[in-house]
């Protein structure tokens, strides 16, 4: 038999199937079944042959529209660790939120350290009401000349201080309009959003339920990742606020999605950090 030949015969292989399936899965967050059978020459059904045995080996797992790597969740690092990373990152995204805000609109501010971002940079001229279940949001606008400020109470968690519990949600279900700005645990193209403390999703879903406009905070970190408890689908969301280190790929895989990415250039001039915002 000719080397040609020999070659051919062994890429049909089982063993050399999956390791191109395993290779372009590490390319990109999903990949669709039809486009491994057309990058192998080989059917759909011997694709799928495939990917179940990846799956029973624990290399791959099936996710509506395609297949991906099982990921192990995220472990969210502690809070003072979190406040100091990816600064430059989240005060050009909270510049980018603050852009969206015009006068007199209620705000909805969520927990986590993107979101206290936007209270601490709101500028002196807002006026308005605003709700929020964080402390850190609180403890930034108490006081401020020309707000109404509303905090949820309940159950406290240290760290983000982020309140929970009925509490917090008898305030979000009492109103409804206004532009919410959502902290986020992970955020992936199919998944959706996702969070590490489950007490608190059932605030963030009557956030979703009842805000005209609702953005969710992911810097590119949080991007393409899976937190365990799911929050909504992607379609719930007007747009997603993030920086520009979000992968190319991944940004792709977004818009495919059906969901804007606004993305945030992160410039050495904080104040020039909105200039020239870019919609995905």
């Amino acid at each position: 038999m000719g080397t040609g030949q020999q070659r051919k015969r062994t890429a049909t292989l089982p063993e050399e199937r999956r390791r191109v399936i395993l290779d372009q899965i590490d390319r990109k967050p999903i990949v669709r079944d039809e486009d491994l059978a057309a990058r192998l020459g080989a059917s759909i059904e011997t694709v799928r042959r495939d990917l179940l045995a990846l799956e029973q080996q624990g290399l791959t797992r099936r996710v509506y529209g395609g297949v991906t790597r099982p990921r192990a969740h995220p472990v969210e690092p502690p809070f003072e660790q979190r406040r100091l990373t990816r600064a430059p990152q989240k005060r050009a995204m909270a510049q980018l939120a603050i852009s969206l805000v015009t006068p007199g609109t209620t705000l909805i501010l969520d927990i986590g350290t993107s979101v206290a971002e936007i209270a601490r940079q709101l500028p002196a001229t807002y006026r308005g009401r605003i709700l929020t279940n964080s402390l850190l949001v609180a403890f930034e606008l108490a006081g401020r000349e020309g707000i109404e400020l509303l905090v949820s109470g309940g159950r406290v968690r240290g760290g983000d201080l982020a309140c929970f519990g009925p509490h917090a949600e008898a305030l979000f279900s009492g109103f409804y309009g206004g532009i919410a700005f959502l902290g986020s645990g992970a955020l992936h193209p199919v998944i959706g959003l996702t969070d590490h403390y489950i007490d608190e999703i059932p605030s963030r879903r009557l956030i979703l339920e009842h805000g005209d406009e609702v953005y969710v905070m992911a810097d590119s970190s949080k991007l393409g990742q899976i937190a365990p408890a799911k929050v909504c689908d992607l379609a719930a969301l007007t747009a997603v606020i993030t920086d520009d280190g979000v992968d190319g790929e991944l940004e792709q895989a977004f818009g495919d999605a059906g969901v804007r990415l606004l993305i945030a250039p992160t410039l050495p001039s904080d104040d020039a950090a909105v200039e020239g915002v870019r919609m995905a």
